[in-house]
């Protein structure tokens, strides 16, 4: 008779919505030429038969939703086409031997990875350190269903109960039977985020991993920082203009300031700078921007307008007798601490000229220079110092061929005076009229020793010196005696 024999394990074959799946029969164990009869049959409430191999001839038994979709492959396979989940239940394989009946049962699974992945209802807008919706992931039509995942810059997030929460939820097709996964990403901004990339993934056991389209927000936040900046050449000198220009962050960053103007307020709409124009030493003092919207958001910054104002007297050319004085006085007016630096002809002068008693080598053209960075002011005046004159030198000394005795005269005065001797002589050299001193050289020949005088005159007075002056046969050391 015939035996029935049941096998303790049960196999499971997965299969692809919508694919042909093939469900094997005892996967050869049996010889083919051994089976008298092939069956394949699942139960639905009651058993039912599918179709029924005898021989070389295979028959459909099926009268439901099977009938147009089942078939049987040469190794007794089911082969069963448009795979739904439907199909995910017990088919048995019962195969009639000569001498034995055995049945092969085969748990069949469906997979299907999700139709799609997109991000729906996308905020507008995030706002920092504001919890907002960013979005819904939806993975639609799976089975099982799927698992989202949330991820900026290929980054995973994961809820933390502060600046990210996530919440998902399964829609299941009363129809298809098939599963829809919605996560909602509820997400605190940082600043940062303005270049993210965000999207949503999930890797289904039926297929590769599944990658929305990236998303990207404008991430708004309120100004944080405000800063006035001063645009103005440098050194900034009465006037010139400035230009006081205020930045803020901030998205949207502000379009409109206040700015204070010393004791004047001025508001300024969809601009972000004020112009001062003409400058002048009173604009020196402190500067101010601040927000319309939130006038304790402000920042501020020093204006200095630099000058240098000079006043040197005396000025111009300016005559003095010898002896007298001549007060100099220099008034400075400036934005900071000068330099002051002092010239006579030319000549770096140590320190500023005391003239208190003038004499004719004061005599002379005197120049401040004074500076305060890249400012700089002069001034000057000229001292004449007039008076009776008065010989300074008058000395003498052999020629070098030892012919004659070379007499030279030094003397000051102002105007320039005349020069007269007591003696014929050749005039050798006269020295120019510089600052009241004047020098002139002759050459004698005195037959014996004599005294020669040098006499300076002019509208104030005269002068006369006296030398003893050796005949060329002797060399004898003169002296020099004043006349009265």
């Amino acid at each position: 008779g015939l035996s029935l024999l049941f096998l303790v394990c049960l196999e499971t074959v997965t299969g692809i919505y919508g694919e042909t799946l093939e469900i094997p029969c005892n996967k050869g164990a049996i010889k083919a030429e051994d089976i008298l009869l092939t069956k394949w049959k699942y139960v639905k409430g009651v058993p039912g038969d599918l179709l029924v191999k005898n021989g070389l001839n295979v028959s459909v038994s099926a009268t439901d939703d099977y009938k147009g979709r089942v078939s049987m492959a040469d190794n007794f396979s089911l082969l069963l086409s448009d795979a739904t989940l439907s199909d995910q239940r017990k088919f048995t394989c019962m195969l009639v031997l000569r001498n034995d009946l055995t049945e092969h049962p085969v748990n069949v699974l469906i997979h299907k990875s999700p139709a799609d992945l997109e991000i729906n209802d996308k905020a507008e807008e995030l706002e920092i350190a504001k919890s907002t919706k960013l979005g819904t992931c939806v993975a639609k039509d799976s089975n099982p269903a799927a698992d989202i995942i949330w991820l900026k810059n290929n980054k995973p997030l994961v809820a933390d109960g502060k600046g990210i929460s996530i919440q998902s939820s399964v829609a299941v097709d009363p129809v298809t039977r098939l599963s829809t996964t919605t996560s909602t990403l509820v997400y605190s901004a940082e600043k940062g985020d303005a270049e993210a990339l965000f999207t949503c993934s999930t890797r289904h056991v039926a297929g590769s991993e599944l990658v929305s389209p990236p998303v990207t927000f404008n991430i708004t936040y309120s100004t944080e920082n405000i800063d006035l900046k001063i645009i103005a050449t440098e050194p900034l000198v009465e006037g010139a203009d400035v230009t006081l220009k205020c930045a803020a962050d901030g998205n949207p960053a502000p379009t409109s300031f206040f700015f204070h103007l010393k004791e004047n307020l001025v508001k300024v709409e969809n601009a972000d700078t004020y112009t001062i124009v003409n400058v002048s030493r009173d604009t020196t003092g402190e500067y101010k921007c601040s927000l319309i919207d939130d006038p304790t958001m402000e920042a501020s910054k020093e204006i200095t307008v630099n000058y240098l104002d000079i006043n040197l007297t005396p000025s111009g050319t300016i005559i003095r007798n010898v002896g007298e004085p001549l007060p100099v006085n220099l008034q400075i007016d400036s934005s900071g601490v000068p330099k002051v630096s002092w010239m006579k002809d030319q000549v770096k002068l140590d320190k500023e000229p005391s003239l208190t008693n003038v004499a004719y080598s004061h005599a002379g053209v005197y120049e401040c220079d004074v500076t305060m960075g890249l400012l700089s002011q002069k001034a000057a005046f000229e001292l004449v110092v007039q008076g009776s004159p008065v010989v300074k030198q008058l000395s003498q000394e052999l020629s070098e061929n030892g012919l004659h005795q070379i007499l030279i005269c030094k003397a000051e005065g102002f105007p320039k005076p005349t020069v007269t001797w007591s003696i014929n002589g050749t005039l050798l050299s006269e020295s120019p009229f510089i600052n009241g001193k004047i020098a002139q050289t002759i050459a004698v020949v005195p037959a014996a020793n004599l005294t020669v005088s040098c006499s300076v005159a002019n509208e104030f007075g005269s002068d006369t010196s006296a030398i003893n002056v050796s005949s060329c046969k002797y060399k004898i050391t003169a002296f020099v005696s004043l006349l009265s």
